[in-house]
């Protein structure tokens, strides 16, 4: 007999139900989106200068002031419009055509400005890869090279099914880089976007098995978007300084930034993720020793990180405290985790090393997590699920004040796309399981000892929807201070 159950997945409860929930978003969800202004200015020349132009709303400097992307190489200019290949690329009249080729080019403190456009690699094959150079890679010109505004200028890589058959298991962007741990790799402005190579179901708002809120562009993800194949839209092992800023990691299917840390120190900021599967940043710790690597999260906003499978029984986090990792995470927005907001579930068998560690997490903004801190449950078992207003008796987290939910009567809420947003509010998940003993195929099975079979299937009502990438660039200022702001470039 066939049993129905419907459940509404209580991602988001504290107190009351989604509905009630959602009920106090909309109000501040307005039609359509807010306008954000964007700054632009003369595109400087000088390494120096590229690397100083952070955020005046940025209360954090960078990782050290006292390195520069420059370290003695030559500047390249690409343009996927105005560029070939065959020219040397060294004048900005003068441009590449193809980003891999200038990376080939490079030496070590090379800087590349890259112009406008969609970047796909060596012959179109769907991914960038930087190997054993320490390289300044800065996108968010125009044609000319006259203005830089990585928000106006939208600088991406964003492969299509065309690239199936040669990215293979590549992250979008691939840096394996390692010797030199004061050596900076710089990646500034790109956006990276994985929503024309996933496969979704049909934006079939009628049939609740395609997934598809009303007024979201695609149905479902697939889990087996790629087949046995996933891409991070950041991969790699580096050791030095990593720099990634002003850049949108958006429709991952398998993690925004996946990387291996050797050593050094690293800083994430400014950077939008949106529904990414996995998690949105996950950086793994490869050194042995305590304390040799380190990652500066922040101003950062990072929204819907969806779980492994439709199921949501495990990962959408945002951000990872991975082993062997010192980690400072503050003045992020953590939205819509399908999971955690953050997850510090794994530690070092060696306790010496583990208790050298030391993690933070402080003035950050959240809202509509499942929960904003997963920890694992002293003794083993099941999970702890922590809000941000108890981090203070979180006694993994070094500096912990000034955590909060978001307002939600805040502007930044007027940002997100409206129909993404109330789909995810009302997520629903529904079973439904047949069974008959008494069936041809169970009888058959009984008489030869084998196993009576019935089927069971699990629908949800949003899992991994695309998001429109245009529509991630509104997320930048969308909240003063916390969350990713309009790049300022000087």
């Amino acid at each position: 007999m066939k049993k129905l159950a419907i459940l509404c997945l209580a991602l988001f409860i504290v107190n009351g139900t989604q509905a009630q929930i959602f009920d106090k978003l909309k109000n501040a969800v307005s039609k359509g989106s807010s306008t954000t202004s964007t700054n632009s200015t003369t595109a400087t020349s000088t390494a120096n200068k590229l690397f100083n132009s952070g955020n005046s709303n940025l209360s954090t400097k960078p990782v050290d002031n006292n390195v520069k992307p420059s370290m003695g190489g030559k500047t390249y200019y690409v343009s996927a419009e105005t560029g070939s290949n065959r020219n040397e690329g060294t004048d900005k009249t003068a441009p590449l055509k193809d980003l891999q080729k200038a990376i080939d080019l490079a030496s070590n403190g090379s800087v590349i400005c890259v112009a406008q456009g969609n970047y796909l690699g060596k012959l179109n094959c769907g991914y960038i890869e930087i190997t054993d150079k320490y390289l300044s890679v800065v996108g968010g010109y125009n044609d000319n090279f006259s203005e830089r505004n990585p928000i106006k200028y939208i600088t991406c890589i964003q492969p299509t099914h065309e690239q199936d058959g040669t990215n293979g298991s590549r992250g979008y962007f691939t840096i394996n880089v390692k010797g030199n741990r004061s050596g900076l790799i710089l990646i500034d402005g790109f956006c990276l976007d994985m929503g024309l190579q996933n496969n979704y179901k049909a934006a079939n708002t009628n049939d609740p098995a395609f997934g598809c809120p009303q007024g979201c562009e695609t149905g479902l993800i697939l889990e087996t978007s790629q087949g046995n194949i996933a891409h991070q839209l950041m991969k790699g092992n580096v050791e030095g300084h990593l720099v990634v800023r002003n850049c949108v990691f958006v429709n991952g299917d398998y993690f925004g930034i996946q990387m291996n840390h050797i050593g050094g120190a690293w800083e994430i900021y400014n950077n939008v993720f949106v529904s990414n599967l996995f998690a949105a940043c996950c950086i793994d710790g490869w050194n042995k020793e305590a304390n040799q690597s380190y990652v500066d999260f922040h101003h950062n906003t990072v929204l819907f990180s969806w779980c492994r499978t439709k199921l949501m029984e495990d990962m959408g986090y945002g951000y990872c405290f991975r082993s062997n990792v010192d980690s400072d995470v503050h003045h992020n927005i953590f939205g819509c985790s399908n999971y955690a907001a953050m997850e510090r579930t794994h530690a070092n068998s060696n306790k010496e090393i583990e208790a050298k560690r030391k993690t933070s997490a402080y003035d950050n903004r959240f809202f509509m997590n499942r929960c904003d801190l997963l920890l694992p449950t002293p003794g083993g078992g099941t999970w702890t699920y922590v809000k941000a207003s108890q981090f203070e008796d979180v006694e993994q987290l070094v500096k912990y004040e000034n955590n909060a939910e978001l307002s939600q009567s805040s502007n930044f809420m007027k940002a997100i796309d409206e129909a993404y947003l109330k789909g995810f509010a009302q997520i629903k998940k529904m079973e439904s399981s047949s069974f008959d003993r008494n069936s041809a195929a169970n009888q058959y099975r009984q008489a030869h000892g084998l196993n009576m079979q019935g089927t069971e299937i699990v629908r949800v009502s949003m899992y991994g929807n695309r998001y429109n990438m245009e529509k991630t660039f509104q997320l930048f200022g969308a909240e003063k201070g916390y969350g990713a702001q309009i790049p300022a470039l000087n």
